[in-house]
């Protein structure tokens, strides 16, 4: 007759490390519940969509991250990370921090730590990036120019007195 729905708790995140990106039902922000002390609600990310019945001709640049489910044309630029979604096509050059391909992109991508080209993904072009992997099933043609991160220079070490350096300079 009537059934008590009970919710999921699978989606809150215990207050010693939160997940990033945790949401509730249909990407709400999860939101602590007062029968669970421990819970605490996690903010939702902040990410650019570009939805599967979007085109997008021209320049796209952003500090957050980028979803492409849709089409563009041009350059795609993030300080975060770009994942080109299953419907996603580009044809365009990508520079961020981080990308991942589940559908195609046609252009030279440019990647401060990795790309991930996932197992129906598609690239061509050249990739510049520190990390990379790429699925079986995913499609590749291009160079890949693995980078090293420069080496933080360390502080010279302030010069030492000896007791016959002071001497000396008496």
């Amino acid at each position: 007759m009537w059934n008590k729905r009970t919710e999921d708790t699978s989606t809150y995140t215990p207050t010693s490390r939160p997940e990033e990106g945790a949401t509730g039902n249909y990407g709400s922000p999860v939101n602590a519940r007062p029968d669970h002390p421990n819970l605490r609600p996690v903010p939702p990310r902040q990410a650019a969509v570009i939805g599967p019945s979007m085109t997008i001709k021209g320049e796209i640049r952003a500090r957050e991250e980028v979803l492409v489910d849709g089409e563009v044309d041009g350059s795609v630029e993030s300080q975060s990370l770009v994942t080109v979604g299953k419907n996603g096509k580009v044809r365009a050059n990508i520079k961020a921090r981080e990308v991942i391909v589940f559908g195609s992109v046609s252009g030279n991508i440019e990647v401060t730590e990795k790309i991930a080209i996932r197992e129906n993904g598609s690239v061509i072009g050249d990739i510049k990036t520190a990390g990379i992997s790429i699925d079986d099933g995913a499609y590749f043609k291009g160079s890949i120019d693995i980078v090293r991160p420069e080496p933080k220079a360390a502080p010279k070490p302030a010069p030492v007195e000896t007791p016959a350096m002071s001497a000396a300079s008496r």
